[in-house]
């Protein structure tokens, strides 16, 4: 008897979105599903519209056409109103940790800030109670709540973030490049946080990277994007060893490999889009069972 599948919580359906009137479209009729409790890894290069596809999926910027469904109930066209308790179950964490850490506010406020918007604060102690057990489901020491973001390392200024981004226990997180601007040797230990995050909440995360190697660790699908399209999605381990698309197997290709006598050996692959124009008409087809690529 087969396992029944996780739900599908969040679906985007053909979201665009222009900066501009005369712009190039930044997002380009990009569609996917992120079930209940996966990680779904959103990788590519710089400006190929991976930040801006988190953003849409929370309403934190208007699509110029498409929609997104939560939980199955549409979100492109609510007022504040109407999404401001659905944003108790979609969080978001950032690049840089310090400049989403108001400078002004202890970090214990800034991770209660969130409890006291939605009414989930209590008393005074309660609330203290409860920032103090989210500074030690991060690996911090409740003693550290009074400080100010200064006062901490990047990756402890991460950790805070994190904190702050799970405190309303979130059904999916966007998490947009959430190591690019820590140390290497920080960076496995926030991917080790939010995989236990998971086991334990059950939550959900879009995982925006450039960094292919962690992606492989951490993601159970994985998307690629370029110049505002997805190109390819497919299950972690088909995206890896079976690569469909020459801009995939191009990104693949520039992965370092931790043996200097493989890595002096391996062939880098050039992506030249004058070879691969994208047909207007081109859209995402199944060439394996889950494996989709754009043509």
């Amino acid at each position: 008897m087969s396992a029944t599948p996780p739900p599908v919580l969040v679906r985007a359906d053909g979201l665009s979105k222009r900066y501009g009137r005369d712009a190039p479209l930044a997002v380009d009729r990009v569609s996917f599903e992120v079930d209940a409790g996966e990680t779904l890894a959103l990788v590519g290069e710089s400006g190929s519209g991976k930040s801006s596809v988190g953003r849409l999926l929370l309403q934190l910027e208007q699509a110029s056409a498409g929609q997104v469904h939560f939980e199955g109930r549409p979100l492109v066209g609510l007022d504040r109103r109407q999404l401001r308790p659905l944003r108790r179950r979609m969080q978001m964490v950032f690049q840089d940790p310090y400049a989403s850490l108001d400078p002004r506010m202890r970090v214990g406020a800034s991770v209660a800030e969130a409890l006291d918007v939605h009414g989930l604060a209590g008393s005074r102690e309660q609330r203290h109670a409860r920032v103090a057990e989210l500074f030690a489901q991060v690996g911090l020491d409740p003693a550290l709540m009074q400080r100010w973001p200064h006062q901490f390392s990047g990756g402890q200024r991460q950790r805070i973030a994190i904190a702050r981004a799970i405190a309303l226990e979130p059904r999916f997180i966007v998490a947009d490049e959430p190591i690019t601007a820590l140390d290497v040797s920080i960076q496995a230990q926030i991917v080790n946080l939010l995989q236990d995050i998971q086991q334990r909440s059950g939550v959900a995360y879009l995982f925006i990277s450039h960094d292919l190697s962690m992606v492989r660790h951490l993601s159970r699908r994985v998307a690629v994007m370029r110049a505002g399209r997805i190109v390819e999605l497919a299950p972690t381990a088909a995206l890896f060893d079976d690569a469909r698309h020459p801009y995939t197997q191009a990104l693949l290709s520039a992965v370092p490999v931790p043996d200097p006598r493989i890595e002096r050996l391996r062939r880098r692959i050039d992506f030249d889009p004058a070879r691969y124009p994208v047909a207007p008409d081109a859209e995402l087809r199944e060439v394996a069972p889950g494996h989709l690529v754009l043509q």
